[in-house]
């Protein structure tokens, strides 16, 4: 089994776009008028604002985080500070797990957690 889609919910595709393209370093592909998905190693993140696809309700922010594995910590933090729409964790924290991360609140108020690739805690069940 492999996880391969994960969609967060936004009020305006075009924000959105913008501010994921600017964060993660991709263009990615417009999928219909309200879902554009990039591609992060395998695991597709779309973004999705039900409204510019016609369809009526919608959904507030994720309550979980979205976790990225990166192979330069601290240069994604500096990063983030650069995109605009977003708020930055100040400093660099270590979870119980040992995993060395910072969190990221995008525009729409979903959760996202940068962690140090060297640092990961995998737990599989064999």
């Amino acid at each position: 089994m492999h996880l391969y889609r994960v969609v967060l919910p936004v009020s305006d595709i075009e924000r959105a776009t913008e501010f994921y393209s600017a964060l993660l370093g991709a263009h990615g592909t417009r999928v219909s008028p309200g879902q554009h998905s990039f591609d992060c190693g395998g695991t597709i993140l779309t973004v999705r604002d039900p409204h510019a696809d016609g369809v009526r309700g919608g959904h507030g922010p994720n309550q979980q985080d979205i976790y990225f594995a990166v192979d330069d910590l601290e240069h994604m933090h500096g990063h983030a500070f650069y995109v605009p729409g977003g708020v930055v964790d100040p400093a660099i924290g270590t979870l119980d797990s040992g995993e060395r991360c910072f969190q990221v609140r995008d525009p729409f108020g979903n959760p996202l957690c940068f962690v140090d690739r060297a640092t990961v805690f995998t737990q599989a069940d064999s």
